[in-house]
């Protein structure tokens, strides 16, 4: 049987995640220039001993923007995924155990999810203006029902398990079943999940920011890289090219850890296995 830690997926799932935060983390100390800093006479220049990845068409040290552009694409997932979750949670919990609340609730989930989360999160950002804090809340908002939608199914299959009835009968209350039985049962599924949303947020903060929706063009941001390179991809393509790597990189790293878990935490699985 396959433990958690030493599942492969996700030891290599975690192991090139574990780069990404360094890289986060250290890109001051990581970039040769400063990402902002405009250069007239080194525009559009190819890959170098000088410029690693090149420049854009300002000048500017496309190396160090992709590092700093780390910042940002993990900052979002991360935040989303962690926010959608304990959001997601708390309501599910509630939805599952109130009819009355469940009733109303999952009925204003249904019409968030009938919204695509990328037309809601633009419908969001346009009344106010771009930041990272604003893609945080709006793809927030359109993962949470998710949550919602997997947690509440989760607490009614365990709200009617024999061990749950007895608890009940013995006089337990609601918080108490909530902390000791199925609090601890929705761990999995949310982990899984989590995953899954922090790979969907970053996608659709770069898509945002690949529109103009996202975070402003001064923050370096995968997206909005792209989205200056996309005039000349054709005769320069690394623009895009060292953006796109990382951006993918990320995004397959949390997918394998994502499938990971899911293997190592069913039940299931692991007596086939």
């Amino acid at each position: 049987m396959r433990s958690v830690t030493t599942h492969p997926s996700i030891a290599c799932g975690a192991a090139v995640l574990c780069l990404l935060v360094l890289i986060a983390v250290f890109a001051p100390w990581l970039g040769t220039t400063d990402p902002t800093a405009v250069s007239a006479f080194d525009r559009a220049k190819p890959p170098s001993a000088t410029f690693w990845f090149g420049t854009d068409l300002l000048g500017r040290d496309l190396y160090s923007r992709v590092l700093y552009g780390t910042r940002v694409s993990l900052a979002v997932g991360f935040s989303v995924a962690l926010g959608s979750s304990v959001i997601g949670v708390l309501i599910g919990v509630f939805a599952g155990f109130l009819p009355r609340f469940d009733a109303f609730v999952m009925r204003v989930m249904d019409g968030l999810m009938a919204i695509p989360s990328i037309l809601l999160a633009v419908a969001l950002i346009a009344l106010n203006r771009a930041s990272i804090w604003n893609v945080i809340l709006a793809v927030t908002i359109a993962e949470t029902p998710r949550v919602v939608r997997l947690i509440r199914g989760v607490v009614l299959f365990l709200r009617e398990e024999l061990y749950v009835e007895a608890a009940r009968s013995a006089g337990a209350s609601i918080p108490w079943l909530v902390f000791r039985h199925i609090l601890p049962n929705t761990f999995a599924p949310i982990a899984v999940q989590a995953t899954y949303i922090c790979a969907v947020a970053i996608l659709a903060e770069a898509a945002l920011s690949f529109i103009g929706a996202g975070v402003p063009p001064s923050t370096p941001s995968w997206g909005n890289i792209m989205a200056e390179g996309r005039a000349l991809w054709q005769i320069k393509p690394y623009i895009i090219f060292f953006p796109a790597l990382f951006l993918s990189l990320t995004v397959l790293a949390i997918n394998m850890l994502g499938d990971g878990l899911r293997d190592a935490l069913d039940p299931r699985l692991l007596k086939r296995m």
